[in-house]
């Protein structure tokens, strides 16, 4: 390994190991907790959410091939020339077509952000990359038979038809682009860790940059003012780097950078053991670093060079892929457990007064309270909302037909309906109660990084279950061992590994030893 590749793996790799190892030893441990007034009344500008460039620029992908394949069809359609085509031959070079010409314009450049703004300027290299596409499809499937002359005309048609929808569909884009950009529908959201001279050398590159879709909104640093001013290149400082994870929490911000040089280790580390629990991006601005990696170390925001010390996990069209696998398999699961779901209701109804659900309020995604549903196990006077008290072996609130649902987890089937709701994902971190403890000490107090859970949707079932960690929670070791499971999920998810989960949990159920 030679010295650019060990001073890469440093600043990223081995950055990110240290934070873990430093929460594993101990640390602060930021819990939730409240933000100064104006900071909170500039968390409210920021609660809704925007348009995911990644997203925006996927959906065009599909609307450019589905818009191409359907003029092919139409064309043929309008003029069908003189029969010798098939309307499934024409389907199958229509298909072709439209997949070639997103190809092509991929590889011209003409699916980022800043090319979708332009209006005029890149329309000719967008006309060229689609005439390149078109006419090498014609010359492949020319090999394969021979084009009646009666059919050029056709051809000459759906090309023409084909590139004055897509020039004037870019031109539209481009309009929407700039008016999403300029009324904050789509933009990044940033925060700024970190003040002084740095922060405001960040924030003027920032805003030089041509075509810029970041939207500063607000710095964080916990130095004094004499180090730290208030006002920062006219942006202000709104709290300390404890009320940012707050702020965070109470805002949909897509990024935080740290505007701290690399010789500052020792604060960067100690910053980042507290942010991050957060899900969001977390950079370190590289503009003013004299020490220079290879390009394939940085990231860019614009033209500013980033070292990408922790990703959001779970985002953009894999949050796509992930609520679609969730909303097949519950229905699929109510479907099947129907008639289970039921006897279950009319056994708890029968044997106990009170209502079949309980509700209870636990942590959901970014520490908010969610409500989850479960099938009612104990009396109904003796019922513990908060959770405070952990049920033990025979214990006397839990009633009969609550003990059998418990040990099989049928009490957890109503969970189902907070999966379609989207309070839930059907594999994750299981949801703690909000006051979930162990010998009065809440959980987030026993291990350093418990709140980096909640970066993703809790689950019903979850890689911690299936490995032995469900049910009591009666020692530290524990809670630890199950966040640790969680964490392991949260940095290795992909669909294989919910189906994995997923389809191993019925038979992982069978190990009733922890459960009460």
């Amino acid at each position: 390994m030679n010295k650019a590749e060990k001073s890469d793996q440093f600043d990223v790799e081995a950055l990110r190991k240290r934070v873990s190892a430093a929460n594993a030893d101990g640390g602060d441990q930021e819990t939730p907790g409240q933000i100064n007034p104006y900071a909170r009344q500039i968390a409210e500008q920021f609660r809704e959410g925007t348009r995911s460039p990644s997203m925006v620029i996927g959906q065009l992908r599909l609307f450019e091939f589905v818009s191409q394949f359907t003029i092919g069809l139409l064309a043929f359609l309008i003029w069908p020339g003189d029969g010798s085509e098939s309307l499934a031959a024409r389907a199958g070079m229509a298909a072709a077509v439209a997949a070639l010409g997103v190809v092509a314009l991929q590889l011209a450049d003409t699916y980022s952000i800043p090319a979708l703004r332009a209006r005029i300027r890149l329309l000719p290299r967008i006309l060229s990359a689609w005439a390149a596409a078109f006419t090498g499809t014609e010359v492949i499937f020319s090999l394969f038979r021979d084009l009646p002359w009666s059919q050029i005309n056709l051809h000459i048609a759906w090309f023409s038809l084909a590139s004055l929808f897509l020039l004037g569909s870019r031109f539209l884009v481009a309009y929407g682009i700039r008016n999403w950009a300029r009324n904050g529908v789509m933009e990044r959201r940033a925060v700024i860790v970190g003040g002084g001279e740095p922060a405001k050398d960040l924030i003027r590159i920032l805003e030089q940059q041509a075509d810029n879709d970041i939207r500063i909104c607000g710095i964080f640093d916990d130095r004094g003012e004499k180090r730290s001013p208030v006002m920062v290149a006219g942006y202000p400082k709104l709290g300390t780097v404890a009320e940012l994870v707050e702020f965070v929490r109470l805002t949909r911000i897509d990024m935080l950078i740290i505007a701290l040089p690399l010789s500052a280790e020792a604060r960067i580390l100690q910053l980042l053991k507290k942010l991050w629990i957060l899900p969001v991006d977390i950079r370190l601005a590289a503009h003013a670093n004299r020490l220079r990696f290879r390009p394939r170390a940085y990231s860019h925001v614009g033209s500013v060079p980033m070292l990408d010390i922790f990703k959001k996990p779970i985002r953009d069209w894999d949050s796509v892929a992930k609520r679609g696998f969730d909303i097949f398999f519950a229905s699929l699961a109510l479907a099947l457990l129907w008639p289970v779901m039921i006897l279950t209701a009319i056994a708890i109804k029968l044997t106990s007064k009170g209502p079949v659900f309980f509700m209870q309020k636990r942590h959901g995604f970014n520490n908010e309270v969610i409500n989850v549903f479960k099938f009612r196990s104990m009396y109904t006077s003796m019922s513990d909302y908060n959770a405070k008290t952990v049920v033990t072996k025979g214990d006397p609130r839990v009633t009969p037909v609550g003990r059998f649902i418990r040990k099989s987890s049928i009490d957890e089937l109503p969970q189902l309906f907070n999966v379609l709701k989207g309070d839930l994902s059907l594999v994750g971190p299981r949801p703690h109660a909000v006051l979930a403890q162990t010998k009065d000490r809440a959980w987030g107090d026993i291990v350093e990084g418990y709140f980096a859970r909640h970066r993703v949707k809790p689950g019903v079932t979850g890689w911690a279950q299936i490995n032995g960690w469900r049910g009591e929670i009666d020692n530290d070791d524990k809670i630890k061992f199950r966040t640790a499971y969680d964490l392991y999920y949260i940095e290795n998810w992909s669909l294989w590994f919910d189906l994995k989960i997923l389809f191993l949990t019925p038979i992982r159920l069978l190990n009733t030893e922890n459960a009460y």
